[in-house]
């Protein structure tokens, strides 16, 4: 650790006496510090605090107008609250009641009168060390502090970067994009601040919504691709990708996995009943998923896959109102038509600052 440097603590003194401010002052330029700043007025006390910030104050107990405790009650505002700022107060007076009370207020130290020269540059000395060794002991804290930020950060980017593979990984199978699952979630986010979800929720909801269709990993080429309509068998097998989504996601604390544990079991659930897997209605389907299942739609009906053509948006705004009330939230399809009439919406998919 280095040492500390004497000529650059920067100390203040307040007395009314000019006598006892020039002892200071001498005393401690010959001591080796070099920026002392002295007043014997102590309404100056604050300014000359906020101009200089010193590393400790001198402080004369008995003053006329405003006496030493006056002094620090104006200055105790500008203290560091996390910090070691030593204030010593200067007294000729020898009372304990005086001394508790300063003690009471912040004060550190006391420097008696008539001044022994070798005890207040000792005593100032030693009360510059220890502020010097707090700040070096929080300077190296926020040190620490940053670093583990740092690896955090680095650590949920990595995290969050996994989940976005994970996503693609649907993509991969049956979007030639590969970008259906990062539409469908900044849609759902576009559609949840419509609805005046909280703000945590819909970053929430970007990031879970590209998981919706993880399960789908699981679902055979031939029947993920597959042209035309499905046998019965082959729609129960497509229809397990809900929960086989949900088991890959299941088990965590976090609550973006648990929003996508939610959203991969229950966005094929219908408003009125009819979906699956669990056969929930209404506002017993999870809002999260309400939201998935309307942005899933409009993205897959909007873009062509290697078995479909895209639909043109007026014809797929024309069978989402036709579900509402059956297939979708009334209030999420609501949503998209307002986004829509504003113009942030089209084809193309979100205008503006989507992220």
């Amino acid at each position: 650790m280095a040492e500390f440097s004497w000529p650059e603590a920067r100390i203040l003194a307040v007395d009314d006496q000019v006598q006892n401010v020039n002892i200071i002052d001498r005393l401690l330029r010959r001591a080796g510090f070099e920026r002392v700043v002295t007043t014997t007025h102590p309404q100056q006390a604050r300014p000359l605090f906020e101009e200089h910030r010193p590393d400790l104050v001198l402080l004369d107990l008995h003053m006329p107008d405003l006496d030493g405790f006056g002094v620090l009650d104006q200055l105790a505002p500008l203290l560091p609250a996390d910090g070691y700022l030593p204030i010593v107060f200067i007294t000729a007076d020898a009372d304990t009641h005086l001394k508790k009370r300063a003690l009471s207020m912040g004060a550190k130290d006391f420097v008696n009168k008539p001044f022994d020269a070798t005890e207040i540059v000792l005593r100032i000395r030693n009360l510059l060390e220890v502020r010097y060794l707090y700040l070096a002991l929080q300077a190296q804290n926020e040190m620490l502090e940053a670093r583990v930020r740092e690896r955090t950060e680095d650590l949920e980017q990595a995290q969050l970067e996994i989940l976005h593979r994970l996503s693609r990984a649907a993509d991969f199978r049956d979007d030639d994009t590969m970008q259906h699952t990062e539409r469908v979630g900044r849609l759902s986010a576009a559609l949840a601040r419509e609805l005046g979800m909280d703000r945590e929720d819909v970053e929430l909801l970007r990031l879970a919504a590209p998981l919706h269709d993880l399960g789908k990993i699981a679902v055979p080429d031939s029947i993920l691709l597959k042209g035309g309509g499905l046998s019965d068998d082959e729609f129960t097998l497509v229809k397990t990708h809900t929960r086989i989504g949900a088991r890959l996601l299941s088990g965590s604390t976090h609550p973006l996995l648990q929003m996508a544990e939610e959203i991969a079991r229950t966005h094929h659930e219908q408003w009125d009943g009819t979906g699956y897997l669990d056969g929930l209605n209404g506002e017993a389907i999870p809002l999260v998923s309400r939201i998935v299942a309307v942005a899933d739609v409009f993205d897959a009906l909007t873009h062509a896959r290697s078995y479909k053509r895209s639909w043109p948006l007026a014809e797929v705004l024309d069978e989402l109102k036709r579900q509402k009330g059956r297939q979708f939230d009334p209030a999420v399809v609501d949503a998209l038509l307002h986004i829509v009439e504003r113009g942030e919406l089209t084809l193309e998919g979100l205008s503006g600052e989507e992220s």
